[in-house]
């Protein structure tokens, strides 16, 4: 892990303590979430981003004075006492961040801020590479609709509030926790919730073990209960090296503690059933539905759950609050019906997301009874995009057919050699068309959706954009 604002162990700083704050990089998910409640608590704000967006105008309205483009002068007159946060994508040269130590301002990760506004709290962590957001949502909705008002940074928006954070008024807070740069480490929850564990963000950690341990390590850091996925292997290895004592599984496995059962998927939605022979409530057996898609969702309704049943919520009342689950945005997210021809958008950008969201994809044509799933994928990261371009290959071999765009490149260089060819080529039959840019892929789908066919567009960078394109398109004329 490569971050030198990484350091655990150090408790973390009140927000009151922090004085005016400046957040570079302010518009993103877990950014302006954090910059909402420090707002909602009087303090100071402002900001930088590449470009404006959505989050930065309502963080405007809220009071924050917010720069596009980065500069030394966006810091205004902050000085000692003064705080710049920043995450892993701001690159050492950022003029803010040498400006800040030249000034003597306190610098702190992201998620040092978090575990800043979330001091005093009754903090449940979730964490994973895989359903971390969805998890979190749910959770959040679970806490809201018992009545416990919750705090919550989530890395989306969730559908129900149009919010990816609020501060809450109740005792709990329920965060995401990023494992993406090992930042995770620097939270010390009250209860931890650990979905998946697999290789990912190999550009931050050398290898799976690596990565192991670092959850690991933020399963230690939890206070309390620490709740694992009894299916997953990378989650197990972790579970193997905690106090057996503070561990509760959940998943379809015999040996899970909260075990998942008849699963039914239907349509956009999915029934299952929970049971559990010693929860804090005794022997529980209950019937959830959730509306969103998918047997990977029933899982983390699961560990949502379970963890809302350990927390002391009755599990009859956490039941009726998952059945009242909207989403999340970007996570199967339907975005209209055009045509006949749904459109979805999932933000799933690892082959084993990819996966999971097709086979959800899958679940709802066949409720349906006819059309097609069509796979329009963004690889995200070059370095990602090369290490597993074979197994995102076989993913989007699960879809009828597939378009792959180039890379979205976000924080890296390109690298010679490397674009969505790769993916497009390891796609088994030679049923995937690598398409370059987002016009291409609209002319694509315009040509060959036909009414019943479903459209997933997939990825973690800007392909969101091209769903409500779509749409627009097969409401006109076909060409």
């Amino acid at each position: 892990m490569r971050s030198s604002l990484i350091s655990p162990g150090e408790p973390p700083v009140p927000a009151a303590r922090l004085g005016r704050v400046h957040f570079a990089g302010i518009g993103g998910a877990g950014m302006s979430g954090i910059a909402r409640i420090m707002l909602a608590r009087g303090i100071s704000v402002s900001g930088s981003d590449a470009r404006d967006s959505a989050l930065i105008s309502e963080l405007r309205a809220l009071g924050a004075q917010v720069h596009i483009g980065h500069a030394a002068a966006s810091l205004g007159s902050l000085g000692p006492g003064d705080t710049l946060v920043v995450s892993s994508a701001i690159r050492p040269d950022n003029p803010e961040l040498a400006e800040a130590a030249r000034r003597g301002l306190r610098i702190m990760h992201r998620a040092a801020a978090l575990a800043s506004v979330m001091a005093g709290r009754r903090v449940i962590a979730i964490a994973g590479t895989h359903g971390k957001t969805t998890t979190t949502s749910m959770l959040t909705t679970v806490l809201r609709e018992c009545g416990a008002d919750p705090g919550y940074v989530i890395g989306g928006i969730l559908t129900e509030t149009g919010l990816g954070a609020e501060d809450g008024s109740g005792l709990d807070f329920v965060a995401e926790a990023d494992e993406s740069d090992g930042s995770f480490l620097l939270l010390s929850p009250d209860v931890a919730v650990i979905t998946n564990v697999e290789a990912d963000h190999l550009d931050n950690y050398e290898n799976l073990a690596e990565i192991q341990a670092a959850f690991t390590t933020f399963a230690r850091h939890a206070s309390g209960l620490v709740l694992t996925c009894a299916d997953d292997p990378g989650a197990e290895t972790v579970a193997a090296g905690l106090d057996p004592a503070r561990v509760r599984r959940y998943g379809e496995s015999p040996g899970a503690d909260y075990r998942l059962l008849d699963v039914a998927p239907r349509g956009m939605a999915v029934s299952f059933n929970v049971a559990a022979d010693q929860s804090p409530f005794g022997e529980v057996f209950a019937q959830l539905t959730v509306d969103v898609p998918g047997r990977h969702n029933a899982l983390n309704a699961t560990a949502a759950f379970a963890a809302a049943v350990e927390l002391g919520f009755a599990p009859p009342r956490v039941a009726a609050a998952i059945a009242g689950y909207r989403g999340a945005r970007r996570r199967l997210e339907l975005k209209g019906e055009a045509r006949g021809v749904r459109v979805l958008d999932s933000y799933g950008h690892h082959p084993t997301e990819v996966a999971a969201d097709l086979r959800a994809a899958r679940d709802i044509i066949e409720s349906a009874g006819k059309g097609r799933v069509i796979a329009i994928f963004q690889p995200h990261l070059f370095s990602r995009t090369r290490i597993f371009a074979v197994e995102f290959g076989a993913a989007l071999g699960l879809a009828d057919e597939a378009v792959v765009l180039d890379v979205y490149a976000a924080r890296e260089d390109p690298e010679p050699g490397v674009s969505g060819r790769l993916v497009a080529d390891a796609v088994p039959g030679g049923r995937a068309r690598f398409v370059p840019d987002q016009d291409g892929a609209a002319a694509v789908i315009d040509a060959i959706a036909e009414p019943g066919d479903l459209v997933l567009t997939m990825g973690a960078g800007d392909i969101t954009a091209l769903g409500p394109r779509l749409l627009e398109i097969l409401r006109g004329p076909r060409e």
